[in-house]
């Protein structure tokens, strides 16, 4: 019965601590970002992705450690927050862009309130210049800007993306301008794997980096 009560023990105390692991496994960072999201659920306008994308991007980050981040299209910052807090995990850092005065005050604002403000580096600016003028290199990019650009923003991002590096691009199931020309396009770079995720009801494709030939 000794044998039997220790053994129930031993049971006990490893079922308590992974308990209170699970409890206290998340950082303050963490908490602090999930009730930012969790207060402004459905709340997201002003062209911002919806939360099953934003977790998508999150996790491609998380699966692949990237680290060198730019975003083209910042909106008022769900995306970024999302990314940002994957690249808190891995080290990294984003660069975010912009030309609405207004909307990166307020992506500003929500970055600083999330508490991922370290790991973003905000500008307002002119993507069809300043993407041009980034010197790179980056491993992971999102384009959320104007649908028509998509692919000479592509044009302008591939030299300076690594191999193995991704480029994602969200509503790419819509049929407005530009959007077939951009998937035509990526589809047909033989150093570039694209898939696109169904569970979006925007459409986000993501297109792997293999090899820097075209």
């Amino acid at each position: 019965m000794k044998n039997v009560a220790n053994v129930y023990l031993s049971v006990l105390i490893l079922i308590i601590a992974v308990c209170t692991t699970q409890v206290f496994s998340d950082s303050e960072l963490d908490r602090r970002v999930k009730n930012f999201l969790a207060a402004r659920q459905g709340q997201w306008k002003d062209m911002n992705v919806p939360e099953g994308d934003g977790q998508l991007l999150h996790d491609i980050i998380l699966k692949n450690n990237y680290k060198k981040a730019l975003e083209i299209g910042t909106s008022t910052g769900h995306s970024g927050i999302w990314i940002a807090w994957a690249l808190s995990k891995t080290g990294g850092k984003l660069i975010t862009i912009d030309i609405d005065e207004g909307r990166h005050k307020q992506a500003v604002a929500n970055f600083k309130e999330a508490g991922v403000s370290d790991y973003i580096d905000a500008r307002l600016a002119d993507a069809h210049q300043l993407v041009r003028e980034l010197e790179g290199p980056f491993d992971f990019v999102f384009s959320d800007a104007d649908k028509d650009w998509y692919t000479n923003y592509l044009k302008d991002v591939m030299p300076k993306l690594e191999i193995g590096g991704c480029f994602t691009a969200h509503n790419v199931k819509m049929r407005g301008t530009g959007i077939r020309e951009f998937l035509d396009y990526v589809k047909s770079l033989s150093n570039m794997e694209t898939t696109i995720d169904d569970s979006s009801r925007a459409g986000v494709s993501i297109s792997y980096k293999r090899s820097d030939g075209p």
